[in-house]
């Protein structure tokens, strides 16, 4: 029988992960030296605050599509633009940690795709969120709702894993306790605004699409839940 003769330490990150951390700090370095003058000449000092502009969601332009009945392409791509726009340079690198890690995991588990769509839909999920229980008049920026979503996945993964042998399933969401009151010390230390609710619907769209990402889906949900 024969072995590797040099087992890998540490297994690699999955190609979709690593692009698409390579694609959210591309947009920020693009920002970054283009605050700086380093490219794209005077004018690329503002390609932060025209990126947020256009690529931002804002809870107000959805009251008004809400309540005209109107949806326009170029207003609806706010949902699934905004996480890749952020709004520091120090925000892009803390999402990104959070992607390498988590989406790491969630891929191994539920494959590539399914990993890009909890990021993607998670972010969808974090902005409605975010609209229907808020009026805030601040943009919404940055990843972190969609990082949310995949520490959702993760989650889940960690709360089928204590059914399987027998644990307090309640210990699989100390990670999301822990960072929501993080948040909440924060918000109250230093004020802000209210992305954190943005955050908790991104949490809860990555558990809950997790049960359709499973392998097995449903019937192995089920099967857990039916044990003795």
């Amino acid at each position: 029988m024969s072995s590797n003769p040099n087992p890998q330490a540490v297994n690699p990150l999955p190609p979709v992960v690593v692009a698409l951390c390579l694609f959210i700090m591309g947009i920020e370095l693009a920002f970054t030296l283009g605050s700086r003058g380093i490219v794209g000449g005077p004018e690329a000092v503002g390609w932060r605050l025209s990126a947020i502009q256009t690529y931002a969601f804002s809870g107000e332009i959805f009251a008004w599509m809400w309540e005209t009945g109107r949806w326009p392409l170029d207003q609806m791509m706010r949902f699934v633009t905004y996480p890749f726009v952020h709004g520091s340079f120090t925000q892009t690198i803390f999402v990104c940690v959070f992607v390498l890690a988590m989406g790491k995991m969630v891929a191994e588990v539920f494959g590539s795709v399914a990993m890009l769509l909890i990021f993607v839909l998670s972010g969808i999920g974090g902005a409605l969120l975010y609209a229907i229980l808020l009026t805030e008049p601040y943009p919404l920026v940055g990843g972190f709702p969609a990082v949310y979503g995949l520490i959702g996945a993760f989650t889940f993964l960690l709360w089928v894993n204590l059914s399987l042998v027998g644990e307090n399933q309640s210990r699989a969401f100390s990670l999301i306790a822990m960072l929501m009151g993080i948040q909440l010390v924060f918000g109250l230390i230093f004020g802000g605004t209210k992305d954190w609710v943005a955050d908790l619907g991104g949490f809860a769209t990555g558990f809950g699409l997790s049960f359709l990402f499973v392998p097995g889906g449903w019937a192995r949900i089920r099967r857990l839940l039916q044990r003795d």
